[in-house]
């Protein structure tokens, strides 16, 4: 979904969303369109991630996130480019994971792993990794402790030719963000373009 209070939407842009739809994401990872914020660029859309599989029912962990791009034609020095992508993941863990004190490290090297596998090229990355942990009480004190993770990262694409030689395509990133949330449930994860699983596209409306 594009956010245009204007009414000329660049081609480029819109191409950089089509090519989100011939990404290579798990079949686990269900994604839906949704709002996309409005003050941070001129441009943006975004989509919704669940992880939804009969193994993660049984062992009950979940995970969830969001993938937004946006875009700011005159480009903003923070991001080093004019396109900047910002994502979220919201994760279970198991009880031993959850405590491992070196968490935070091994969050965002899952990160890291993702972009290599998925071959997504990037710069300026940054982000942050957060813990929750819930006790229970009363009543409820026989509940193990539920331990949370939220990983937020933002980072900037390669820039796309200026002469439209070498089409930008945005979809190793969308595939390293999905490859992120199927880490955090502990899902097997696989070099770009190879899968056990039939491929699954993101929405059409995406455009």
């Amino acid at each position: 979904m594009i956010t245009a209070d204007q009414t000329d939407v660049p081609e480029g842009f819109l191409s950089a969303l089509r090519s989100l739809r011939a990404a290579r994401v798990r079949p686990e990872v269900q994604l839906t369109e949704v709002p996309a914020p409005r003050k941070i660029a001129p441009f943006s859309a975004a989509l919704n991630g669940e992880m939804v599989s009969p193994e993660l029912e049984r062992s009950g962990h979940s995970a969830s996130g969001r993938f937004i791009v946006l875009h700011d034609p005159a480009g903003q020095d923070v991001w080093e480019g004019t396109y900047r992508l910002v994502t979220l993941v919201r994760a279970t863990l198991d009880p031993e994971m959850g405590a491992d004190p070196l968490l935070a490290e091994v969050a965002w090297s899952w990160l890291e792993e993702s972009f290599m596998l998925s071959g997504a090229r990037a710069h300026a990355q940054g982000g942050t990794v957060t813990r929750v942990v819930s006790e229970s009480f009363g009543a409820l004190s026989m509940r193990e402790p539920e331990t949370e993770i939220e990983i937020r990262a933002s980072w900037t694409p390669p820039e796309p030719s200026p002469r439209g030689g070498v089409p930008f395509d945005l979809g190793p990133h969308l595939a390293a963000w999905s490859g992120l949330l199927c880490m955090t449930t502990g899902l097997p994860t696989y070099p770009d373009g190879v899968t056990p699983f039939p491929s699954h596209r993101v929405p059409r409306g995406v455009s």
